[in-house]
């Protein structure tokens, strides 16, 4: 019994040192809370954004080619339309994103259905409507290529030129690795050819963070910034981290909004949220990137920094054709400052 006991004392202690190597950092965790829950709607400006389907510009051929022809309805019926445009602003969205992409690989930007445009800037009287162009790089986009960025820049000119209703262009090439200087050179003459008065609106890419280490989809602060003074507005792209767990991702959106609030040089921006639910990929998770999770991380985020600075705008949501109503409801009672409106 003599030895057995400091044995058996240094066991307990050993198990009771194990148990607070193991218990702790789980207490921790569920101590732990980046985000925040705000329901006033005190960030809402009424300038939010969303990325728009193809449908909605995009010519007969983008419906035969795609087997869409059963939905062309959804586009083209004027009830339809109505019922868009009517929930697109209750949620106070007024940067509009309609997908007209890959370009092709020449350089112009795929077709148009024109009398379509008209009908929907028609309806959208008041919103900002910014076609969404570009594609995948080397794929669809060779801004290494002189004689491909002369003929996109033109194909853009003369899209702005033939529907000068358009608000701009929103430019969304991937992957675009930070301190690529090919697509600052893009930025300059896209913007050198485009009206005064037209927008250039950029797809942007986050911060790098040690949980999703993939140099190609994430700009440093340097690189951030110089894009930021090429184009008029950014829109930056909050998803697709790989993060399983939803607190580090709340955590994360904070620290990027901060990062590229901060970062904008001035230029408007709109925080990227997820509204999809892509299954069985190692990109996304929608159980963790969701808009209840990306709500709270930029709620803490803007909280952090005391007042939104005058470079934020508001969210962006993709996409529209992924939204579901219960996606609208959780916008509406996490961000949205509701009115009797």
């Amino acid at each position: 019994m003599i030895h057995l006991y400091p044995t058996t004392r240094r066991g307990r202690v050993r198990a009771l040192v194990l148990a607070a190597v193991v218990v702790l950092p789980v207490l921790g965790y569920q101590a732990w809370s980046p985000g925040e829950i705000i329901t006033d709607g005190r960030y809402d400006l009424h300038t939010n954004g969303i990325w728009l389907a193809h449908g909605w510009l995009g010519d007969e051929a983008w419906f035969i080619e795609n087997d869409r022809e059963h939905q062309r309805a959804a586009y083209r019926d004027p009830v339809h339309v109505k019922a868009a445009v009517a929930r697109w602003r209750t949620h106070h969205i007024t940067d509009l994103f309609p997908h007209l992409a890959p370009v092709e690989s020449s350089g112009v930007l795929p077709g148009v259905d024109a009398a379509q445009v008209e009908r929907f800037l028609d309806a959208c009287d008041g919103m900002r409507v910014m076609p969404w162009v570009g594609g995948v790089r080397d794929g669809h986009c060779f801004p290494q290529s002189p004689r491909w960025r002369a003929r996109f820049v033109a194909s853009v000119r003369d899209l702005l030129d033939t529907h000068p209703r358009l608000a701009g262009i929103h430019l969304n090439v991937e992957p675009w690795p930070s301190g690529d200087a090919e697509m600052l050179t893009l930025l300059e003459e896209l913007r050198a050819v485009m009206p005064r008065d037209k927008l250039l609106s950029v797809a942007a890419y986050p911060p790098p963070t040690r949980w999703h280490p993939y140099p190609e989809v994430h700009w440093d602060e340097a690189y951030f910034r110089q894009v930021a003074t090429r184009c008029d507005q950014l829109a930056v792209m909050m998803y697709d981290t790989s993060i399983r767990l939803q607190k580090p991702y709340r955590k994360l959106m904070a620290d990027w909004t901060r990062q590229v609030l901060t970062w904008s040089e001035g230029t408007p921006v709109l925080l990227g949220l997820p509204a999809y639910e892509d299954q069985d990929v190692d990109y996304h998770h929608p159980r963790v990137e969701n808009l209840d999770n990306a709500l709270r991380g930029i709620h803490a985020g803007i909280a952090a920094l005391g007042s939104p600075p005058s470079s934020y705008r508001g969210v962006a949501i993709y996409s529209d054709w992924t939204t579901d109503a219960h996606e609208w409801t959780t916008l509406r009672e996490r961000f949205l400052a509701v009115t009797d409106e």
